[in-house]
C-alpha cells in the first residue's frame, strides 16, 4: 500500500489514514512500521473506526530525522503530525517503543487523548538480565578497549561475539542517526510520569513477552490509576501479529466503554 505523504520539519512522513468514525492513532514499535499493523487496521476499520498509522521518523517509508531524537522529540512529532492532518481529539495506541511515546504524549497533552492503549510498552527500567548486562558492558567499553593496538587483532572476534548476543536486537539493525537515537531513548525511564496520567488506559501484554517482561505490565497497572490490564496467555511481544483478531476485539471493547 502506497500510503499518504506529508512533510514535517522538511522530512517526508508516510502514513495510512482509513475508515470513518472515532479516530484511533496507532504508534508502531522500534523497527516496525505501518505495515506491521495492517491486519489490525483492516479489522478496526471494518468495525467503524478511523485508523491512522504513521511510519514514525526513521521507519518504514518515512525519512530519518536529521539528528538523533529523544522520546520528547517523538512526542513533539506526534503533536505536529496531528496538527498537520487536523486531528484534534483521538484515542492513541502505542506498541513497544510506540507505547513509550504514547505515554509521554498523553501525559503532556491529556486534553487531546480520549483513551490511551499501551501494548507491550517499553520505558520502565527493570533489572538487567545476564544477556543485557553483557551487552551493556560490551557496548560501553568495547570500542575503547579494542582501539588499543595490542587488542586490535581480537577486534573481529569480539565483534562476532557481540553480534551473537545482539543477533536479534534492534541495536545491530539500526544505523547512523537511528542507532544514536536508540542509545538515547532506551535510557529514558518514563515510570515517574505514569501517576500523572488520568486518561482511561488499557494495558495489553503478551504473557510470554521475551523482550519486555510481564512484570513491566504490572508496574504500568500500579502506577496509572485509571487503568485496566489485559494479558494474553501464550502470546509474546507482538500481539498485533500473533493474534490480530483477539487484539482488535479487545481494543474495540475498550474503546466502546463509557
Amino acid at each position: 500500500m502506497k500510503g499518504e505523504t506529508i512533510y514535517i520539519d522538511d522530512r517526508k512522513i508516510t502514513f495510512d489514514d482509513m475508515g470513518n468514525g472515532e479516530p484511533l492513532l496507532i504508534l508502531h514499535g522500534w523497527g516496525g512500521s505501518r505495515y506491521s499493523w495492517e491486519k489490525v487496521r483492516e479489522i478496526l476499520v471494518d468495525k467503524g473506526y478511523r485508523v491512522i498509522v504513521p511510519d514514525l521518523p526513521g521507519f518504514g517509508d518515512s525519512q530519518e530525522p536529521q539528528k538523533p531524537q529523544t522520546v520528547g522529540d517523538y512526542r513533539d512529532f506526534i503533536l505536529k503530525f496531528a496538527d498537520k492532518i487536523n486531528l484534534q481529539s483521538f484515542s492513541i495506541l502505542g506498541h513497544s517503543f510506540g507505547g513509550r511515546v504514547a505515554v509521554r504524549f498523553t501525559r503532556q497533552n491529556p486534553q487531546m487523548v480520549k483513551k490511551l492503549i499501551i501494548c507491550d510498552a517499553s520505558g520502565i527500567k527493570l533489572e538487567l538480565n545476564l544477556k543485557a548486562k553483557i551487552i551493556s558492558v560490551l557496548s560501553r567499553f568495547g570500542n575503547a578497549l579494542f582501539s588499543k593496538a595490542i587488542f586490535s587483532e581480537f577486534k573481529k572476534i569480539a565483534k562476532s561475539i557481540f553480534r551473537f548476543f545482539l543477533r536479534h536486537s534492534d541495536y545491530v539493525k539500526a544505523n547512523g542517526v537511528m542507532k544514536e537515537t536508540l542509545k538515547i531513548v532506551i535510557t529514558e525511564d518514563i515510570s515517574p510520569e505514569l501517576p500523572d496520567i488520568k486518561n482511561k488506559t488499557l494495558i495489553i501484554w503478551g504473557q510470554k513477552d521475551n523482550l519486555v517482561p510481564l512484570k513491566a505490565a504490572y508496574i504500568f497497572k500500579e502506577k496509572i490509576a485509571n487503568s485496566e490490564l489485559k494479558i494474553f496467555p501464550g502470546v509474546r511481544h507482538n500481539p498485533h501479529r500473533e493474534i490480530p483478531e483477539e487484539l482488535s476485539e479487545t481494543i474495540d471493547n475498550f474503546l466502546k466503554q463509557q
